[in-house]
Protein backbone atom coordinates (compact mmCIF):
# COMPACT_ATOMS: atom_id res chain seq x y z
CA UNK A 1 0.00 0.00 0.00
CA UNK A 2 1.14 3.61 -0.92
CA UNK A 3 0.23 6.17 0.95
CA UNK A 4 0.77 10.22 0.97
CA UNK A 5 1.37 11.32 4.41
CA UNK A 6 0.72 15.23 4.92
CA UNK A 7 3.02 18.14 6.82
CA UNK A 8 1.36 20.14 9.74
CA UNK A 9 1.31 23.20 10.91
CA UNK A 10 0.49 24.88 13.99
CA UNK A 11 -1.88 27.79 13.65
CA UNK A 12 -1.51 28.36 16.99
CA UNK A 13 0.45 27.00 20.05
CA UNK A 14 0.10 27.52 23.53
CA UNK A 15 1.98 25.77 26.37
CA UNK A 16 0.61 25.74 29.61
CA UNK A 17 2.07 23.40 31.89
CA UNK A 18 4.70 20.84 32.42
CA UNK A 19 2.96 17.24 33.73
CA UNK A 20 4.18 15.18 36.43
CA UNK A 21 4.25 12.39 33.22
CA UNK A 22 7.27 14.63 31.92
CA UNK A 23 4.95 16.27 29.17
CA UNK A 24 3.37 19.03 28.91
CA UNK A 25 -0.39 20.55 28.66
CA UNK A 26 -1.03 22.16 25.52
CA UNK A 27 -3.57 24.00 23.47
CA UNK A 28 -3.01 24.12 19.49
CA UNK A 29 -5.21 24.15 16.65
CA UNK A 30 -3.30 22.11 13.72
CA UNK A 31 -3.58 22.03 9.88
CA UNK A 32 -2.53 19.63 7.21
CA UNK A 33 -0.84 21.20 4.52
CA UNK A 34 -0.05 19.22 1.03
CA UNK A 35 4.20 18.89 1.59
CA UNK A 36 4.13 14.94 1.94
CA UNK A 37 5.95 11.72 2.65
CA UNK A 38 5.34 8.63 0.79
CA UNK A 39 5.55 5.80 2.83
CA UNK A 40 4.74 2.18 1.21
CA UNK A 41 3.76 -0.81 4.03
CA UNK A 42 3.85 -4.36 2.78
CA UNK A 43 2.56 -7.34 5.21
CA UNK A 44 5.23 -10.38 5.18
CA UNK A 45 4.60 -13.78 6.53
CA UNK A 46 7.82 -13.37 8.64
CA UNK A 47 7.59 -11.47 12.06
CA UNK A 48 10.41 -9.00 11.33
CA UNK A 49 9.42 -5.23 10.80
CA UNK A 50 12.28 -3.59 8.15
CA UNK A 51 12.37 0.40 7.48
CA UNK A 52 14.11 1.82 4.36
CA UNK A 53 14.05 5.35 4.34
CA UNK A 54 15.51 7.68 1.18
CA UNK A 55 16.84 9.93 3.95
CA UNK A 56 20.61 9.36 5.43
CA UNK A 57 19.33 11.17 8.55
CA UNK A 58 17.33 8.83 9.80
CA UNK A 59 17.94 5.27 11.53
CA UNK A 60 16.43 2.13 10.16
CA UNK A 61 15.77 0.36 13.00
CA UNK A 62 13.76 0.19 16.20
CA UNK A 63 14.67 4.33 16.92
CA UNK A 64 11.98 4.94 14.10
CA UNK A 65 8.72 5.93 14.19
CA UNK A 66 7.48 4.15 11.31
CA UNK A 67 9.01 0.69 13.25
CA UNK A 68 7.50 1.86 16.51
CA UNK A 69 4.03 1.96 14.49
CA UNK A 70 4.20 -1.19 13.00
CA UNK A 71 5.07 -3.09 16.40
CA UNK A 72 2.60 -1.15 18.16
CA UNK A 73 -0.21 -1.85 15.74
CA UNK A 74 1.23 -5.64 15.98
CA UNK A 75 0.90 -5.53 19.84
CA UNK A 76 -2.70 -3.92 19.84
CA UNK A 77 -4.63 -6.11 17.15
CA UNK A 78 -2.99 -9.13 19.10
CA UNK A 79 -1.14 -10.18 15.60
CA UNK A 80 2.19 -12.01 16.04
CA UNK A 81 2.73 -14.07 13.42
CA UNK A 82 3.10 -11.27 10.73
CA UNK A 83 5.91 -8.88 9.80
CA UNK A 84 6.21 -5.36 7.85
CA UNK A 85 8.85 -3.87 4.92
CA UNK A 86 7.94 -0.14 5.14
CA UNK A 87 9.61 2.23 2.53
CA UNK A 88 9.83 6.23 3.04
CA UNK A 89 10.90 8.60 0.55
CA UNK A 90 11.46 11.55 2.65
CA UNK A 91 10.14 14.95 1.79
CA UNK A 92 9.10 16.72 4.88
CA UNK A 93 12.42 18.38 6.54
CA UNK A 94 13.47 16.70 9.56
CA UNK A 95 13.35 19.05 13.04
CA UNK A 96 11.21 21.46 11.44
CA UNK A 97 8.05 21.13 13.93
CA UNK A 98 5.73 19.77 10.54
CA UNK A 99 5.56 16.25 12.56
CA UNK A 100 7.54 14.49 9.18
CA UNK A 101 8.04 11.33 11.96
CA UNK A 102 5.04 11.47 13.32
CA UNK A 103 3.05 11.26 9.77
CA UNK A 104 5.38 8.19 8.74
CA UNK A 105 3.96 6.86 11.75
CA UNK A 106 0.49 7.84 10.97
CA UNK A 107 0.67 6.58 7.51
CA UNK A 108 1.83 3.19 8.96
CA UNK A 109 -0.79 2.69 11.05
CA UNK A 110 -3.49 3.46 8.30
CA UNK A 111 -1.72 0.92 5.88
CA UNK A 112 -1.78 -1.76 8.52
CA UNK A 113 -4.88 -1.31 9.72
CA UNK A 114 -6.49 -1.98 5.77
CA UNK A 115 -4.10 -4.37 5.25
CA UNK A 116 -4.94 -6.49 8.17
CA UNK A 117 -8.47 -5.96 7.73
CA UNK A 118 -9.16 -5.17 11.24
CA UNK A 119 -11.23 -2.09 10.83
CA UNK A 120 -10.18 0.20 13.91
CA UNK A 121 -11.73 3.34 14.25
CA UNK A 122 -9.98 6.93 14.24
CA UNK A 123 -10.28 6.60 17.76
CA UNK A 124 -8.46 3.07 17.95
CA UNK A 125 -5.94 4.62 15.55
CA UNK A 126 -4.92 7.11 18.08
CA UNK A 127 -4.54 4.74 20.82
CA UNK A 128 -2.11 3.26 18.83
CA UNK A 129 -0.22 6.67 17.90
CA UNK A 130 -0.45 7.69 20.83
CA UNK A 131 2.02 5.13 22.06
CA UNK A 132 4.24 5.87 18.99
CA UNK A 133 4.52 10.19 19.77
CA UNK A 134 2.45 13.02 20.83
CA UNK A 135 1.65 13.74 16.93
CA UNK A 136 0.78 10.92 15.54
CA UNK A 137 -3.09 10.79 16.41
CA UNK A 138 -3.66 14.09 14.99
CA UNK A 139 -1.60 12.97 11.53
CA UNK A 140 -3.95 9.96 11.48
CA UNK A 141 -7.18 12.18 10.93
CA UNK A 142 -5.55 15.60 9.84
CA UNK A 143 -7.15 18.57 8.62
CA UNK A 144 -7.64 21.39 10.82
CA UNK A 145 -7.89 20.01 14.47
CA UNK A 146 -8.01 21.60 18.07
CA UNK A 147 -5.68 19.40 19.84
CA UNK A 148 -5.07 19.31 23.80
CA UNK A 149 -3.53 17.19 26.36
CA UNK A 150 -0.32 16.02 24.78
CA UNK A 151 -2.26 16.29 21.74
CA UNK A 152 -3.91 13.29 21.43
CA UNK A 153 -7.46 14.82 22.95
CA UNK A 154 -8.89 15.92 19.54
CA UNK A 155 -11.55 18.05 18.28
CA UNK A 156 -12.25 19.13 14.67
CA UNK A 157 -13.06 22.59 13.87
CA UNK A 158 -14.56 23.97 10.60
CA UNK A 159 -11.71 23.18 7.90
CA UNK A 160 -9.41 25.73 6.42
CA UNK A 161 -9.50 23.37 3.18
CA UNK A 162 -13.00 24.04 2.35
CA UNK A 163 -12.90 28.15 2.14
CA UNK A 164 -14.29 29.07 -0.63
CA UNK A 165 -11.27 31.29 -1.00
CA UNK A 166 -8.24 28.95 -0.18
CA UNK A 167 -5.16 31.15 1.14
CA UNK A 168 -1.60 29.91 0.13
CA UNK A 169 0.70 28.40 2.26
CA UNK A 170 4.24 29.56 2.24
CA UNK A 171 6.80 27.07 4.19
CA UNK A 172 10.32 28.35 4.51
CA UNK A 173 12.91 26.44 6.93
CA UNK A 174 16.31 27.16 7.31
CA UNK A 175 19.03 25.14 7.58
CA UNK A 176 19.22 25.39 11.64
CA UNK A 177 17.04 23.06 13.64
CA UNK A 178 15.88 22.23 17.04
CA UNK A 179 15.34 19.42 18.99
CA UNK A 180 11.73 19.30 20.71
CA UNK A 181 13.90 18.25 23.82
CA UNK A 182 16.08 21.43 23.31
CA UNK A 183 12.18 23.75 22.09
CA UNK A 184 10.77 22.06 25.49
CA UNK A 185 13.40 23.28 27.98
CA UNK A 186 13.23 26.35 27.00
CA UNK A 187 9.92 27.24 27.42
CA UNK A 188 9.84 25.32 30.65
CA UNK A 189 13.41 27.92 31.86
CA UNK A 190 11.56 31.04 30.82
CA UNK A 191 9.17 33.22 32.82
CA UNK A 192 6.22 32.38 31.69
CA UNK A 193 3.94 35.82 32.60
CA UNK A 194 6.05 37.36 30.16
CA UNK A 195 4.94 35.60 26.77
CA UNK A 196 2.29 36.67 24.28
CA UNK A 197 -0.26 33.75 24.32
CA UNK A 198 -1.93 32.84 20.77
CA UNK A 199 -6.04 33.26 20.75
CA UNK A 200 -7.48 29.90 20.48
CA UNK A 201 -10.65 30.89 20.81
CA UNK A 202 -10.32 34.37 18.24
CA UNK A 203 -8.29 31.68 15.75
CA UNK A 204 -11.88 29.21 15.99
CA UNK A 205 -14.01 32.17 15.53
CA UNK A 206 -11.79 33.29 11.55
CA UNK A 207 -12.23 29.27 10.70
CA UNK A 208 -16.11 29.45 11.46
CA UNK A 209 -16.23 32.22 9.06
CA UNK A 210 -13.97 31.61 6.37
CA UNK A 211 -12.00 34.97 7.12
CA UNK A 212 -8.66 34.45 5.87
CA UNK A 213 -7.34 37.81 7.22
CA UNK A 214 -8.66 36.50 10.66
CA UNK A 215 -7.26 33.26 10.21
CA UNK A 216 -3.47 35.25 9.06
CA UNK A 217 -3.59 37.62 12.21
CA UNK A 218 -4.33 35.01 15.25
CA UNK A 219 -1.33 32.67 14.18
CA UNK A 220 0.39 32.39 17.35
CA UNK A 221 3.31 30.30 18.57
CA UNK A 222 5.27 30.15 21.98
CA UNK A 223 8.01 28.51 20.97
CA UNK A 224 9.12 31.22 18.54
CA UNK A 225 9.05 33.96 21.29
CA UNK A 226 11.12 31.66 23.74
CA UNK A 227 13.02 30.45 20.80
CA UNK A 228 14.29 33.68 18.65
CA UNK A 229 16.24 31.85 16.38
CA UNK A 230 17.52 34.74 14.36
CA UNK A 231 16.85 33.18 10.59
CA UNK A 232 13.54 32.41 11.84
CA UNK A 233 12.72 36.00 12.62
CA UNK A 234 14.60 37.19 8.84
CA UNK A 235 12.06 34.60 6.83
CA UNK A 236 9.28 35.84 8.91
CA UNK A 237 9.91 39.27 8.17
CA UNK A 238 10.46 38.53 4.29
CA UNK A 239 7.10 36.82 3.98
CA UNK A 240 5.20 40.18 5.51
CA UNK A 241 7.20 42.02 3.71
CA UNK A 242 6.81 39.96 0.26
CA UNK A 243 2.61 40.34 0.68
CA UNK A 244 1.89 37.76 3.61
CA UNK A 245 -1.33 38.95 5.48
CA UNK A 246 0.30 36.34 8.25
CA UNK A 247 3.36 34.43 9.59
CA UNK A 248 4.88 32.48 12.33
CA UNK A 249 7.04 29.47 13.36
CA UNK A 250 5.35 26.09 13.41
CA UNK A 251 6.01 23.73 16.35
CA UNK A 252 9.19 23.18 18.07
CA UNK A 253 11.48 23.36 14.89
CA UNK A 254 12.55 26.28 12.88
CA UNK A 255 10.02 25.71 9.50
CA UNK A 256 8.04 29.36 8.73
CA UNK A 257 4.53 29.31 7.56
CA UNK A 258 2.74 32.47 5.68
CA UNK A 259 -0.48 32.74 4.55
CA UNK A 260 -1.20 34.45 1.65
CA UNK A 261 -4.47 35.44 -0.04
CA UNK A 262 -2.55 35.14 -3.46
CA UNK A 263 -0.77 31.81 -4.81
CA UNK A 264 0.96 34.12 -7.35
CA UNK A 265 2.30 36.48 -4.51
CA UNK A 266 3.11 33.27 -2.49
CA UNK A 267 5.15 31.94 -5.17
CA UNK A 268 6.67 35.12 -6.21
CA UNK A 269 8.24 35.43 -1.96
CA UNK A 270 9.00 31.75 -2.73
CA UNK A 271 11.20 32.28 -5.35
CA UNK A 272 13.10 35.27 -2.99
CA UNK A 273 13.76 32.95 -0.36
CA UNK A 274 14.59 30.15 -2.15
CA UNK A 275 17.97 31.92 -2.88
CA UNK A 276 18.52 31.15 0.24
CA UNK A 277 16.32 28.57 1.78
CA UNK A 278 16.44 25.42 0.07
CA UNK A 279 13.47 23.91 1.38
CA UNK A 280 10.69 26.30 0.77
CA UNK A 281 7.65 24.79 -0.07
CA UNK A 282 4.12 27.30 -1.73
CA UNK A 283 1.39 24.66 -0.51
CA UNK A 284 -2.03 24.45 0.45
CA UNK A 285 -4.43 22.93 3.33
CA UNK A 286 -5.12 19.35 3.26
CA UNK A 287 -8.58 18.10 4.56
CA UNK A 288 -6.85 15.02 5.82
CA UNK A 289 -3.52 13.54 7.54
CA UNK A 290 -3.07 10.67 5.04
CA UNK A 291 -4.57 9.83 1.81
CA UNK A 292 -4.33 6.14 0.66
CA UNK A 293 -3.07 5.96 -3.24
CA UNK A 294 -2.93 2.52 -4.38
CA UNK A 295 -3.66 -0.71 -2.37
CA UNK A 296 -1.67 -3.33 -4.73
Amino acid sequence: MLIHTYAKINLTLDILRKRPDGYHDLVMIMQSVGLYDKVTVKLTDSTGIHVKSSSALLMDDESNTAYKAAKRFFEYAGISDKGAEIGMEKNIPMEAGMAGGSADAAAVIIAMNRLCGTHFSDEELWQIGEKVGADVPFCITGGTMLAEGKGEILKSLPQLSDFAEQPAILLCKPDVGVSTGRAYAAVDGCDSSLLNRPDAAAMQKALAAQDVEGVADHVGNVFEQVLRIEECETIKTAMLSGGALGACMTGSGTTVFGIFDSTEVAKQCAFTLKKTYTNTFVTHAEGCGCRVVSDN
